[in-house]
């Protein structure tokens, strides 16, 4: 806590009027004062309420989520609550800038690569000397076959994920997706957003007002609102039917889902959550029957030899390229780019996993 690079953030259902100038009686306060003055650290809000309830028919608000770092880095710490959720609480985001000199300081770890640039008309040629270049590469490591071991699949993993994560280091654009990558994010929001910074900073010298700083996140609002019905504009005018039909499924209302009363083989009735979570285990993992011994499966089956190169390709194409991928940043559009280039291997390690 000595250092001068501490931030620290979250909920801390604490009701003081050092950050809370609307504060209602000080409430489990104590604690965070105390720490704050030991250390020397400062609350970084923009005096706005993040919690919101009900009492008595009535709605009250508090500002009870928020950030606390050291002096020298207040300044250069930027806070908004524009992100917008179903919860009672506020999405409190923070943005650290770095003077110029020390953005080398800033993590620069890469999240993904650019495939459907590296796809694109305009970067034919060098496609197909990214895809000769590992053709090359991996036609002197022989596929794995019926007779490999666990060991051997192990490494061939290993060897897929460490030379084709260096191969598209190399080929292709690297990208960090963050979460300002939204198409509706325009050069006007990004630009709006540093004013409104520019403002909080100045409120928090003395030469702005709280006025200043609401009026300025008001027009920021209203700009990003704007873009998005924009956006959605656009995409009606362009949208085909079946696009239509799917883009229901991002604005109709999600609501929370409940399991119906279920009945056992016997006719017992399963009403509250514990009693279906029992019924619906026993019926999954049913008791083995009185004087019926069971084999053990042998090793070695045959089963996976039914698996087709088709039913692989199928399983991978079905899958979503939007899904998170792993620590190695190995998605699917990934995978299905290694597919492209190099099948066999993907169907290979795939039977070798199932064997």
């Amino acid at each position: 806590m000595e250092q001068e690079k501490i931030l620290l953030g979250g909920d801390w259902n604490a009701h003081s009027d050092r950050w809370d100038p609307q504060c209602p009686p000080k409430r489990n306060a104590n604690f965070l004062e105390n720490l704050m003055d030991e250390y020397d650290l400062i609350d970084v809000t923009d005096g706005e309420e993040t919690h919101s309830n009900m009492r008595n028919g009535e709605t009250s608000g508090s500002l009870i989520d928020f950030f606390i770092t050291k002096a020298s880095m207040a300044d250069r710490l930027e806070t908004s609550t524009d992100l917008a959720t179903t919860s009672d609480h506020a999405v409190v985001c923070a943005q650290l800038r770095w003077d110029e000199g020390e953005g080398a300081k800033v993590s620069q770890k890469i999240t993904g690569w650019d495939i459907d640039g590296l796809k694109s008309k305009e970067e034919e040629e060098n496609y197909k000397k990214a895809q000769k270049d590992w053709k090359d590469k991996s036609s002197k490591r022989p596929v794995l076959d019926e007779k490999s071991s666990g060991d051997e699949l192990q490494r061939e993993a290993e060897w897929i994920q460490r030379n084709f994560v260096n191969h598209l280091n190399r080929c292709c654009k690297q990208v960090k997706v963050c979460a300002r990558s939204k198409r509706w994010w325009t050069a006007e929001i990004v630009e709006n957003r540093k004013i409104l910074g520019s403002i909080k900073r100045a409120r928090k010298r003395g030469e702005a007002s709280q006025q200043q700083v609401r009026k300025q996140r008001s027009n920021l609002r209203r700009m990003i609102r704007q873009s998005k019905v924009e956006m959605w504009r656009k995409f009606l005018t362009s949208a085909t039917r079946d696009q239509v039909w799917q883009a229901l499924r991002y604005t109709k209302p999600g609501g929370q889902q409940t399991t119906k009363t279920l009945k056992s083989r016997t006719g017992e009735v399963a009403e509250s959550w514990e009693d279906k979570a029992e019924l619906i285990k026993e019926e999954a993992f049913p008791k083995p029957l009185k004087g019926v011994e069971r084999k053990a499966q042998k090793e070695g089956g045959e089963m996976w030899k039914k698996i087709t190169d088709e039913d692989i390709r199928v399983a991978l194409f079905d899958q979503s390229v939007k899904k998170a991928p792993g620590p190695d940043r190995l998605g699917f559009k990934v995978i299905r780019l290694l597919w492209e280039w190099d099948s066999q291997r993907i169907i290979n390690i795939v039977k070798a996993s199932l064997r």
